[in-house]
């Protein structure tokens, strides 16, 4: 069975670069075998409360791992809620973070 992992993302594709935020990210892309298997644009980039609504949408997702630049502390408890795994990563492509 693979793993479910999604890369937040300042763009749609591969080329761009990961989000240097997590919840507000402006793409989300969920990847299963290193293939685009989804591209969700966030509807909550805006708004309070947004960790957890975005952990929500990720869980109903079946993500198991989220790839950013940041987190913010609500995010991460948010994540661990939701039994999502998370990892930091330096101001690369979303190409080059699923090499790691």
């Amino acid at each position: 069975m693979s793993v479910k992992v999604v890369i937040t993302s300042e763009g749609d594709s591969i080329d761009s670069m990961v989000s240097t935020v997590s919840a507000r990210s402006s793409y989300f892309l969920i990847f299963e075998e290193n293939e685009l298997v989804k591209m969700i644009k966030n509807p909550f980039k805006v708004g309070g409360g947004v960790g957890f609504a975005v952990a929500s949408l990720l869980a109903d997702e079946k993500v198991e791992i989220v790839i950013s630049q940041n987190f913010g502390d609500k995010m991460l408890f948010a994540l661990e809620e939701k039994n999502i795994k998370w990892k930091k990563v330096g101001a690369i492509s979303v190409k080059e973070a699923l090499d790691i």
